[in-house]
């Protein structure tokens, strides 16, 4: 098939730095698109400040013949997330496409949290996204429409321990972009999400050893298999016009693409429904076969 290509477009990746983020940045770049590297260049707990590494993805745009300037401010604030924006009006006179992809991390379990922690990731991963996504949204309505790629996480679904921070934040950004997928059509706008599976500073051998409280060398493979760019082809995908979808997230990484979702199932019904009742029938109350995904736009079931 032809190559997706972005020529006349303009994108804004956040997080676009270092990892996945300079990945999504360098491949819409090399297909014609003119790109905004939105990066704060901080540690991965979010402290700090660096304009180093949004500045040499730029650099590197450039040099291989592309257009791209960067942006320096924080997600967490409106201010910063609408110079974002600006940015991309100023120097290219229009927005076409935003991959929120700016996130931190620092793994502990419950009980070590402090509520500034939480907080914190709340900041950066939900309201950031609202954010940018808000300043991007009243520019796609006046434009008649827009393409909005939301970096969501397995996280959230419970498959790694002292993930009660990142994942309860994440999956608050699972919830606004299904939710967001609902309002967009009417407006010309997709949403959709994506789950990268990747080797990056957030999931080093490092960190991945104290998430599972292993040595670290145990994770040292990953590295090599789960390289960023590996994993952008599927926010590149969501982020071209001739991409069908709408309310989907799609994980990717390593070489292999899926969807994921939820499901709902016909569960057990009772005119007089009681506890004992749930509790005779919950074999067939918590069975997935036959389960049917839950679409965005419905009232229920697919």
């Amino acid at each position: 098939m032809a190559s997706l290509r972005f020529d006349g477009k303009v994108a804004l990746v956040t997080g676009a730095g270092r990892g996945a983020g300079r990945t999504h940045a360098l491949s819409l770049a090399s297909r014609g698109a003119k790109v905004v590297v939105a990066d704060r260049g901080v540690a991965i707990d979010g402290s700090g400040f660096s304009a180093a590494p949004a500045d040499a993805v730029v650099a590197e745009i450039r040099a291989a013949g592309g257009e791209a300037v960067a942006c320096h401010e924080s997600v967490s604030e409106e201010r910063g997330a609408g110079a974002m924006v600006e940015a991309a009006l100023d120097s290219f006179g229009q927005l076409d496409v935003l991959i929120n992809n700016a996130g931190i991390a620092g793994p502990e379990r419950f009980e070590a949290h402090g509520a500034d922690a939480f907080r914190r990731m709340i900041e950066v991963h939900y309201l950031g996204t609202v954010y940018v996504t808000q300043a991007a949204w009243r520019h796609f309505m006046a434009r008649g429409g827009g393409r909005i790629v939301n970096t969501v996480s397995e996280g959230a679904m419970g498959s790694l321990p002292k993930m009660t921070a990142y994942g309860g934040a994440k999956g608050a950004v699972i919830g606004f972009t299904l939710t967001l997928a609902a309002e967009g059509p009417r407006l010309g706008i997709s949403v959709n999400g994506f789950a990268p599976r990747v080797a990056s500073r957030m999931s080093s051998p490092e960190v991945l050893g104290h998430v599972h409280e292993l040595p670290p060398e145990r994770f040292a493979p990953l590295g090599s298999l789960f390289t960023p760019e590996l994993c952008s082809p599927a926010a590149v995908y969501l982020s071209h016009a001739s991409c069908p979808l709408n309310g989907i997230m799609l994980v990717c990484g390593g070489g292999q693409v899926m969807r994921m979702g939820f499901q709902q199932n016909q569960g057990f019904s009772s005119p007089t429904l009681t506890a004992e009742d749930i509790a005779e029938n919950i074999a067939r109350i918590v069975d997935t076969a036959g389960a049917e995904e839950v679409v965005v736009g419905s009232a229920g079931r697919a």
